[in-house]
């Protein structure tokens, strides 16, 4: 595979942060949402939920892959300096104090909160009479018959434990009907099996009242072992490494190598040991000795040990109340349901800002491309889009009726591999190509394309988005979606599917600039071009906005655009490693991360560029992943008036922020921002402003 990456260049150590930390510290501006008393009650139970779902991707990845450095006795350091021993030392003291903190949010806070609205999550002290009966026959008929106890001994080693699956530890004392005394088994909780369960009204004292499975077996876990005395149960969670690998030189379909190597993933080395904290000191060493982690490596849960189960509760406690306002997305100006979708286009640019803005338009541009005789070919590149997702059905009932529908199909998304496959296989049966882009580079970018016969001829209509084909994200993610038929952007787009499907060399684009060949060039030769603007003694003038910031090229660009007078604001959700602030190197840059209700998502590049304000959307963050291992886009917005508003409502509400903005220190911590006066919350603005009703 061909490396179309950048001259390596050394630059100082301390010029740049450490990504794992960076990133904890942005699970501690999720957590800080959990705490916050002016987040909706069930919000904040969700917002608690998502650290531990972030996390749980955080071990399987990013600590996996410390871990297989050190494995292989690496002691190399990355741009910051540190080693991958040191680095796995202070992410364990990061994670175990974050876990603690959390905890101590939900026992202490949240949930008595809740309790008082009516939500409870009964422990089995405080059962009733007649809610242990209920439970105790539900464990029977329920639970019971689905359970596998497996003792320890020589014929029955301990069982295969799926990555992040529930499971007990049971320390037992007698001998069994066949004289076996291990004086230890292990349960595994089924998938099916629900972790929260609902009490019936009628034996409720609230109107919400759960009980959690881990303490419904607690009570009965005995019934498993018939004349043994438990003397304990511990509920243990194994996270492992779930990175995939396929070797280029050994593939010939990568379908099916995936399919194979998505078996193993609940099965890759383990990486982290969760038990409950009433676990004894022996059965946690021996935990941890069977799945080969240390006592670094070990987590104790004051609580259930899977706090991403309750992620369903706030959808199933009916309380509008306790939630954010619900709202309806509205439409751009140009879009109404009397018009043709693509005459609306036709007469002009269409911005669409997402969740604000409805996700409608694109799914109608795909539904009219599949029923119009006019349109011959469609083509779109898919990152993630669901399993059940209405833009699928459109493009299999175009290929249904004759048209020639092309999906670049990206397998290797994490965790969508799966339902990937599952769609490739889908989209092939009713005649669609199906082709999964450049083995070796993950297709990131988003693009939708149709060709229409039209009295001039034939007419490309494209979208091109910041965020993925996903009407369900759609809702909670802030994107930028443009629909278009401009001539040269259409051109470009189609030459990079014709790159994507078949074989040729990179052609040069007139307005798209793409990874891995002129997105990054592009991005650095922008940033000097301010630097040289500033040093002649005018404006210079940088604003982005996007997920991460960690390519060093890109970081010593805006440090010497810095030193050169640039004014440099970075609006950057997750992991930076670029030091602002600092003396004599970016004393110029400012960095200001937004968490709210909304996920911010999208990737915007604005440039002064001597007022001619260059703005770019692209599906790209400023990561070497992004600009040298990924096809990626970031594409122009030409129309004056869309450019003024993707400021307006990408950019200005987010420098203005003073709710939901933490603003990062030298040293990496962040402070978060407090109003002084009157409250801007950017995401509430945009609501007001852009929502049909909110």
């Amino acid at each position: 595979m061909p490396q179309f990456n950048r001259t390596s260049m050394q630059y100082p150590a301390d010029h740049f942060l450490n990504r794992e930390l960076s990133l904890l510290q942005f699970q501690r501006r999720v957590l800080a949402q959990a705490a916050d008393p002016t987040v909706p009650l069930l919000e904040r139970l969700r917002f608690l939920c998502i650290v531990s779902s972030n996390l749980d991707e955080f071990f399987e990845i990013r600590v996996s892959g410390i871990k297989e450095q050190i494995r292989i006795g690496s002691r190399q350091s990355g741009e910051d300096g540190i080693t991958p021993s040191d680095l796995l030392a202070r992410v364990s003291d990061e994670v175990h104090e974050i876990i603690s903190e959390q905890y101590e949010l939900l026992n202490d806070d949240i949930l008595p909160a809740l309790e008082n609205e009516g939500v409870v999550f009964l422990r089995r002290s405080l059962w009733t009479e007649a809610q242990r009966d209920w439970i105790e026959d539900y464990f029977v008929r329920e639970v019971m018959p689905v359970l596998t106890p497996v003792g320890l001994d020589p014929a029955h080693p301990f069982p295969r434990v799926l990555n992040k699956s529930l499971n007990f530890a049971v320390e037992l004392e007698g001998r069994d009907a066949f004289g076996r005394d291990s004086g230890a088994a292990i349960v595994q909780a089924p998938r099916a099996l629900p972790r929260v369960i609902r009490l019936p009204r009628e034996i409720s004292t609230q109107e919400y009242t759960f009980v959690f499975l881990s303490s419904v077996l607690h009570a009965h876990v005995a019934k498993l072992f018939a004349g043994m005395q438990v003397l304990g149960c511990y509920q243990f969670r194994v996270t492992r490494n779930s990175d995939l690998f396929v070797d280029e030189e050994e593939v010939k379909d990568l379908r099916a190598s995936l399919k194979g190597e998505l078996q193993q993933r609940h099965f890759g080395d383990a990486v982290r040991l969760e038990v409950a904290d009433n676990c004894s000191d022996e059965m946690a060493s021996f935990l941890l000795q069977h799945f080969h982690l240390t006592p670094s490596d070990l987590y104790r849960a004051p609580g259930i040990v899977n706090l991403v189960r309750l992620m369903q509760v706030p959808d199933w406690v009916e309380r509008a109340d306790l939630k954010y306002h619900a709202f309806v997305p509205g439409l751009p100006r140009g879009l109404d349901k009397r018009r043709q979708i693509f005459t609306a286009i036709r007469n002009g640019d269409i911005l669409l800002h997402h969740p604000f803005q409805s996700f409608a338009p694109v799914i109608e541009m795909l539904r009219a491309a599949a029923d119009d005789p006019q349109v011959l070919a469609i083509k779109m590149t898919v990152y993630r889009t669901g399993t059940d997702s209405v833009l699928m059905e459109h493009l299999a009932r175009a290929a249904q009726k004759g048209k020639e529908v092309t999906v670049v199909l990206e397998l290797m998304a994490r965790f969508d591999e799966e339902a990937n496959i599952t769609l490739a296989n889908r989209l092939e049966e009713v005649g669609a190509h199906v082709v999964y882009g450049v083995f070796g580079y993950k297709t990131h970018a988003k693009l939708l394309m149709v060709v229409r016969r039209e009295e001039d001829g034939l007419r490309h209509y494209v979208h091109l988005g910041t965020g993925n084909y996903h009407p369900r994200t759609t809702r909670f993610y802030t994107d930028f979606g443009l629909m278009t038929c401009n001539k040269e952007i259409g051109e470009d787009v189609a030459a990079v599917f014709t790159q994507l499907t078949g074989l040729g060399r990179a052609t040069e684009l007139r307005h798209l600039w793409q990874a891995p060949f002129s997105l990054q060039p592009n991005v650095v030769a922008a940033i000097r071009r301010e630097a040289e603007i500033a040093r002649a003694g005018r404006r210079g003038r940088i604003i982005t906005k996007m997920n991460a910031l960690l390519e060093p090229e890109t970081i010593e660009a805006l440090y010497e655009a810095s030193q050169a007078g640039v004014e440099v604001d970075l609006i950057i959700r997750g992991p930076c490693a670029l030091r602002p602030g600092v003396p004599g190197l970016s004393e110029n840059i400012r960095v200001r991360s937004v968490v709210g209700r909304f996920l911010e998502h999208h990737r915007i590049f604005h440039f002064h560029a001597d007022g001619e304000d260059l703005v770019y959307l692209s599906s790209a963050d400023w990561m070497d992943r992004n600009f040298f291992r990924r096809i990626e886009i970031a594409f122009p917005v030409l129309d004056p008036r869309l450019k003024r508003r993707v400021m307006k409502e990408g950019l200005r509400p987010y420098l203005g922020d003073n709710c939901q903005a933490w603003e990062m220190q030298p040293s990496g911590s962040y402070r978060r921002k407090h109003p002084r006066s009157v409250r801007r919350a950017a995401q509430l603005i945009l609501l007001n402003e852009l929502a049909a009703s909110s």
